[in-house]
């Protein structure tokens, strides 16, 4: 059965960090682009940062640029979204999503950013 579990999310102070992790089972992520997307209340789910099957290449929205560092260890078959400076935009739902010929989908992980 093929799963994307994402892990790591929670309450953040504004500035702080957090680490999330998508664990990938059922099927192999090596040659997969792993991306993750968040979605906000009352908005579209929209790509937070992307890596290649390589791990050589990634992309980032503009709005966490130099702020999330995206990672993938397909030994482990995870990838993990290193989030630091957190603000409070940056509250939302976070999925994990692998894409090839086909799309999977996490259940997602609420991230909150709040004093």
């Amino acid at each position: 059965q093929v799963q994307l579990v994402e892990s790591g999310g929670g309450l953040v102070q504004p500035g702080g960090s957090l680490r999330l992790s998508c664990a990938a089972s059922g099927f192999s992520i090596s040659s997969y682009t792993m991306s993750w997307y968040r979605q906000a209340p009352g908005k579209e789910r929209e790509l937070v940062a992307l890596i290649a099957p390589s791990g050589l290449t990634t992309n980032y929205a503009d709005s966490v640029k130099g702020r999330f560092t995206i990672s993938r260890d397909n030994a482990k078959n995870t990838v993990s979204l290193q989030m630091n400076s957190l603000k409070p935009e940056d509250t939302a739902v976070y999925y994990c999503r692998a894409t090839r010929v086909y799309s999977y989908w996490g259940q997602g992980t609420q991230v909150t950013v709040s004093s």
